[in-house]
């Protein structure tokens, strides 16, 4: 049985829900490090709700923080292995939400930031009914180790699009990952975008900001 996960919410301004956007954080932080980007989206995006579900396992490297799977950067596949192991409980969490607020599952997008990007590309692609919509930051695309993105492609079934945001002064996924994430999304037949913020490290600054909630705002969900 897969492990429950929750986190901070923000509701809706005024009304149901016609939306709903929810954060993956990435390796070491927890669901309070990305809601509030939904306090400076809410003008961009009225009638959403948002959530920031905290990942499932404590952080070996930051005993006070969160990890969707363990990192030790000696297997090559740990990633892979990784993702495929929260995957269930990512989706359960969001069937779950999505019922809560009596939402179709295509009004679902999904944003992550690092460890939580991955967790948002590999889901997301997967999902019986395509998101709306994943922004994914200073992240990158999981593959098994040394295959090209064909191996993978009878697991993909949907194909949202998808806008990928990266600093390029990142020292810890460096830019070069946006642009091997990318080619391998459109080998896979997925409608990618990017964006790279000049002088950014592993974070995200206000015109990547800017640009994912106009993104998801376009998508009129």
């Amino acid at each position: 049985m897969a492990a429950l996960i929750d986190g901070p919410r923000l509701e809706p301004r005024g009304g149901a829900a016609r939306r709903l956007v929810v954060f993956l954080h990435g390796y070491g932080a927890d669901g309070n490090d990305l809601i509030e980007i939904g306090r400076a989206w809410q003008a961009l995006l009225p009638n959403t709700a948002f959530v920031s579900p905290n990942a499932p396992e404590p952080c070996g490297g930051a005993p006070m923080g969160r990890q969707w799977f363990a990192l030790t950067f000696r297997d090559p596949d740990e990633r892979w292995r990784g993702v495929n192991a929260a995957a269930p409980i990512l989706n359960a969490f969001l069937d779950a939400e999505l019922a809560r607020h009596r939402l179709p599952p295509s009004a679902l997008a999904l944003v992550g930031f690092s460890q939580g990007t991955m967790m948002a590309l590999h889901v997301g692609l997967r999902r019986a009914t395509a998101p709306a919509a994943i922004v994914g930051y200073s992240g990158l695309f999981v593959l098994p180790d040394n295959v090209a993105p064909a191996v993978v492609a009878g697991e993909i079934t949907s194909r949202p699009p998808v806008l990928l945001i990266h600093g390029d002064r990142d020292d810890l996924i460096p830019v070069q990952a946006l642009f091997q994430a990318t080619e391998a999304l459109a080998a896979l037949d997925v409608p990618t975008e990017w964006h790279i913020s000049p002088g950014i490290g592993h974070g995200i600054d206000q015109e990547g900001l800017r640009h994912g909630g106009e993104f998801l705002a376009r998508r009129r969900f």
